[in-house]
């Protein structure tokens, strides 16, 4: 879109499903996948005389989210009820916070393109139980029936608003990309978005560029992939622009991304959106955090996406690229760091985990979490092929694949195949005059300038050692008694 007229101004609403073990009011399971209403009892269902009780854990896992982002903890915040009616919301309103949350304020810093950072600021974070699952298909009589499953009510959510302070579809996606990260790194919320376990609304509006008066502004619902956040924010964009082009209105309305369709839709307007009428919760007393608890948890706190970045650039050399790639995730940190442990050398544990464990995980559709080669035996291998014990090639054809399999040091399996590299120059000069010798052709063409055929020489060495020579002393021998053949011509 062009940006010579307008400006883009982005807010986004994230809803962060909690890792807890159990319901935020009551002790059902948060398993996903479980059978249809199975992990329900009276309070999750909203059976009149059922009484809530905070989950502990939770307000645990909301004070470690605002440490990390800088928020302000709110020593005292109330939960409140917001009051709308859908069917698969069983007491008719869902307990949230609204005046006082638990936590305000912080920020999150994304890298643009241009290398300069950008702070993204933060609303509010509440804590608030998500709503049943309505099911419209995948039943016989799904085309007039709806069905219901509660499991998912009462589940424990973080509901994230941020400042309208992003002003791209592609700032969007950095910042939600970073928050999931984040999200992860403090083992509070898988950030599945397939699942839904990570959800997120966005708020997008258009105005004159140098303007600070917002524009009208709509909503986004349910987007559940970097892909859908970033193709819808750009359509709405466009759209809203074509629409002020042509001197048209822009209404206040909630919309929706159809996918296969590439657009949005309007689902209501501003005069169809509900009144919540928030009220206190009567059933729950209002939240108190002390010091005590907030210092206790600062001190479990891990090492963050960002700060850890900065460290593997600083204390092990590595690429800001390489830097970021490797602190995507804390797990494939963690491994990347036992590697480098093993080997001592972090750019070459770099290179590895990289493209070969990257690479080995893409093909397996599998977790870092469930990659089979331990941190150790890489490390190992890495050093052996440093100290040329085996070439690159053996390493990376051979013996790598062996270690996905076979839970040896690759020491052993170097042994048991015979792997060890070639480096004696005797040896491999009597394979270059014999291979030097059956290739009349090539040799002549090097005695009449043409030096380039070295590497075909270099390449039948390879060959007929598989790949166990090494390159460097090939190379020279190859060159000598190509030299000499030369001088004897």
């Amino acid at each position: 879109m062009s940006q010579d007229k307008y400006e883009v101004v982005i807010g986004l609403e994230i809803h962060a499903q909690l890792l807890t073990k159990t319901k935020l009011f009551c002790g059902c399971s948060t398993r996903y996948g479980e059978a249809p209403n199975s992990q329900t009892c009276p309070v999750c269902l909203g059976l009149p005389g059922a009484l809530p009780v905070l989950n502990e854990e939770a307000v645990r896992m909301a004070i470690k989210l605002a440490l990390a982002i800088g928020a302000k903890i709110n020593h005292r915040s109330i939960f409140a009820r917001k009051n709308y009616f859908y069917p698969d919301l069983p007491k008719g309103y869902q307990i949230t916070q609204y005046h006082v949350p638990i936590a305000e304020g912080g920020q999150l810093e994304i890298e643009l393109e241009n290398g300069k950072k950008k702070a993204i600021g933060i609303e509010r974070i509440n804590l608030e139980e998500d709503s049943g699952k309505s099911l419209h298909e995948g039943f016989p009589d799904s085309h007039e029936k709806t069905y219901l499953d509660f499991n998912r009510s009462g589940v424990p959510l973080l509901e994230i608003v941020g400042r309208p302070e992003i002003s791209s579809p592609e700032e969007a996606v950095q910042f939600l990309q970073l928050f999931r990260t984040i999200l992860q790194y403090l083992e509070i919320c898988d950030g599945n978005m397939e699942e839904g376990s990570l959800r997120c609304d966005a708020n997008l509006s258009l105005r004159p560029k140098g303007s600070t008066k917002f524009g009208v502004k709509t909503e986004i619902k349910n987007l559940n992939s970097f892909r859908f956040l970033q193709r819808a924010l750009a359509y709405e964009a466009q759209r809203q622009k074509e629409q002020l082009e042509k001197g048209l209105p822009i209404l206040q309305e909630t919309r929706l991304w159809d996918e296969k369709k590439g657009q949005t839709f309007p689902m209501r307007s501003k005069e169809e959106a509900h009144d919540y009428r928030y009220f206190p919760e009567p059933d729950l007393p209002p939240l108190i955090i002390n010091d005590q608890m907030i210092d206790k948890i600062r001190q479990t706190m891990p090492e963050l996406p960002t700060p850890k970045k900065e460290r593997f650039i600083r204390d092990y050399g590595l690429p800001a690229y390489d830097a970021r790639l490797l602190t995507s995730s804390r797990a494939l940190a963690d491994y990347y760091e036992a590697v480098v442990q093993a080997c001592g050398l972090p750019k070459q544990a770099s290179n590895w985990v990289m493209r070969e464990v990257l690479q080995t995980l893409k093909e397996k559709n599998i977790e870092i979490t469930d990659f089979p080669l331990a941190a150790e035996y890489l490390g190992e291998l890495i050093a052996l092929v440093e100290k040329k014990v085996i070439s690159i090639r053996v390493a990376k054809e051979e013996v790598y694949p062996a270690l996905l399999t076979t839970p040896k040091h690759p020491q052993e399996i170097i042994e048991e195949r015979g792997l060890t590299q070639i480096s004696d120059e005797d040896q491999l000069l009597n394979l270059a005059q014999e291979i030097v010798a059956a290739n009349p052709k090539p040799l002549q063409q090097y005695l009449q300038g043409k030096t380039q055929v070295i590497g075909f020489f270099i390449g039948q060495m390879m060959k007929a050692t598989r790949g166990k020579a090494d390159p460097q002393v090939v190379r020279k021998v190859i060159t000598d008694v190509l030299e000499k053949k030369k001088q004897e011509s």
